[in-house]
């Protein structure tokens, strides 16, 4: 498969996390990119985002094509192999992880997740987030009505509804967009959208002196500058 896309990720733990539970996964030759956020003690969380995001590379390379229904079964896939990891060892019971997917096929871009890691769509000066958050504050606080300060501010504010290894049954959001020339998408852990605004990072995005790596980094250490309260990851794709 010919790559259609240019790619760059960077992952850093950030200035309060001693290890890095966050996983990127990119395959320019098969257009396929991945990013996870695991969770869980020791090193639970690392071994349940990279064994989801190796599971999805796996099963995508052994279809023939890559349509939605193979990224979605894929998820499925990863969702199970970290359930039946973490029930062989009590070491890493509880683990999970968010996982986010993107796999581009001739004319169209096919977008799977799971939990809060996002994509998001830059074209024409517009920033797009493609996919809904599945967390409380999302699914259940912005339903009752609770505003938006009091969310910030909410107990249950960082509370996954869904996650690879702990869904039963598993919801995975899917979506496919068109390709258009000239794109950005942005996929990205919570430690990027969680403390950089979404105008920051229309605005790196937007800049054209800067290389995808350049995008990368700049993100990155903006997030480290607003206090890297979590592991930051950021894989940048350009039509």
């Amino acid at each position: 498969m010919v790559p259609i896309m240019q790619s760059y990720g960077l992952s850093d733990p950030g200035r309060v996390r001693k290890n890095n539970e966050d996983f990127l996964l990119v395959d320019d030759g098969r257009n396929l990119y991945i990013v996870a956020d695991g969770m869980g003690g020791a090193q639970a969380g690392e071994t349940a985002s990279r064994l989801a995001a190796e599971t999805v590379s796996e099963v995508m390379g052994k279809r023939a094509e890559s349509k939605l229904r193979d990224l979605e079964e894929a998820f499925i896939e990863a969702n199970d192999r970290v359930k039946r990891s973490a029930a062989s060892d009590l070491t890493l019971e509880g683990m999970g992880t968010t996982l986010v997917g993107v796999v581009a096929e001739g004319e169209q871009i096919h977008i799977a997740s799971v939990g809060d890691s996002r994509v998001y769509s830059y074209h024409q000066n517009q920033l797009e987030s493609l996919m809904e958050d599945q967390t409380w504050v999302n699914e259940v606080g912005r339903r009752l009505g609770i505003d938006e300060e009091t969310l910030k501010r909410h107990p249950m504010r960082h509370v996954l509804t869904m996650a690879i290894g702990v869904g039963n049954p598993l919801r995975v959001n899917t979506k496919t967009i068109g390709r258009t020339p000239g794109m950005q998408l942005l996929l990205c852990s919570d430690g990027l959208h969680g403390v950089v605004s979404a105008e920051a990072i229309g605005k790196i995005l937007a800049d054209p002196a800067k290389d995808l790596a350049n995008k990368a980094r700049t993100m990155v250490e903006a997030a480290r500058n607003a206090g890297g309260p979590d592991n930051i990851t950021v894989l940048i794709l350009q039509v």
